[in-house]
């Protein structure tokens, strides 16, 4: 018996950042498979720049979650079903839950498709709108974990992580820092303390980047939110003068950071958005890690980019703020270089 391929097809990751990017192969995947049908997206709406451009999207649904995040209250209530409803409306045959938590379930649910495909040991109870529960091991990596939906769905895993850039970001990027790919990406900051890097060490390892420790790198970019800029406060302040440090810090919107990282010769990041983004456009990168499980939720088939410094007994908790500072205090800045120059020599993602 052959079964009627679908026609209208949804994509669930909402997010966050790194994880919408890395998620891009599903989209792949199911687009190989499936070439005639309608495949849409539902992300937050400010992520949504990390996926627009994708050729193999149809449609990004935007989740307004800054609106709707205090859905309970009788204002925003009403809102949400609206939201809920709109999704019934739409028409899906086929719908992936990838994030595998109570309000990706909920989305899935509420299309009333056919056929909802996700994990069976989803978080949150995730699994009750589903209608096929896939077994996926949390040891596996996540994209391996996701590709595994897509598969389900009669789509053969198809592991391109490329990422996709529009004009007017590109243009904006060119008129920030110039035609020339001389620079590198410093992305210094991320949400929990336990995998901040020293912020002296950036700053140490700007200067070293400056005076030519690396080839191909003359000029350096500092990245950040808005929130951020306090935190990146002690490496912005020594090259507040220096024409070639150019600070971004709060300026680029996701799409602009985007092509930022396709255009750089070098990415430097802690566990964050940016380093997903580096193996999105193939480009020369060095990851800062500490307590996080790199085989699980690291830069996919990047390990090797990766900077970690592991010891037998070592607390793995990224909300431990102590443990995870102490893991990351192993990484010096002549670890980081090491990491980058044999990338830079051999032209990995040098062209891009």
């Amino acid at each position: 018996m052959i079964s009627t391929p679908p026609t209208h097809i949804l994509l669930i990751r909402p997010s966050a950042l790194g994880d919408v990017c890395r998620t891009v192969p599903v989209l792949a995947s199911l687009r190989r498979a499936y070439p005639a049908a309608k495949i849409d997206w539902l992300v937050q709406d400010t992520f949504a720049p990390a996926i627009a451009s994708h050729p193999g999207l149809s449609e990004v649904v935007a989740f307004p979650r800054g609106k709707l995040r205090e859905w309970y209250r009788p204002s925003v209530a009403p809102e949400l079903k609206h939201f809920l409803d709109g999704l019934a409306h739409r028409g899906y045959d086929l719908v992936l839950d990838c994030q595998g938590l109570f309000r990706s379930g909920l989305f899935a649910m509420a299309t009333k498709a056919p056929r909802r495909i996700g994990f069976d040991n989803a978080a949150e109870l995730g699994w009750l709108g589903l209608t096929e529960r896939i077994h996926a091991p949390r040891s596996m990596h996540a994209v391996d974990r996701m590709l595994m939906l897509a598969e389900a769905a009669g789509a053969k895993p198809l592991y391109d992580m490329r990422l996709y850039t529009s004009g007017a970001d590109r243009a904006w990027v060119e008129g920030r820092v110039g035609p020339a790919r001389d620079f590198a990406v410093i992305a210094p900051t991320t949400r929990w303390t336990g995998k901040q890097w020293p912020m002296d060490r950036f700053a140490e390892l700007v200067r070293r980047l400056l005076a030519g420790a690396v080839p191909g790198v003359h000029r350096v970019a500092i990245v950040g939110s808005p929130a951020e800029r306090g935190q990146c406060g002690p490496l912005l302040g020594p090259f507040a003068e220096d024409a070639r440090v150019v600070d971004l810090v709060g300026t680029t919107s996701v799409g602009q950071l985007l092509a930022l990282v396709e255009r750089c010769s070098l990415l430097v990041g802690c566990d964050s958005a940016a380093v997903h983004m580096a193996v999105g456009f193939d480009r020369p990168f060095v990851a800062l890690y500490g307590p996080t499980r790199v085989e699980r939720v690291g830069p996919y088939g990047r390990t090797s980019h990766v900077v970690q410094r592991l010891i037998p007994g070592d607390i793995r908790d990224h909300k431990n703020d102590e443990a995870g500072q102490i893991l990351m205090h192993r990484i010096g800045v002549e670890d980081v270089l090491d990491c980058a120059r044999p990338q830079m020599r051999s032209g990995v993602g040098v062209s891009g």
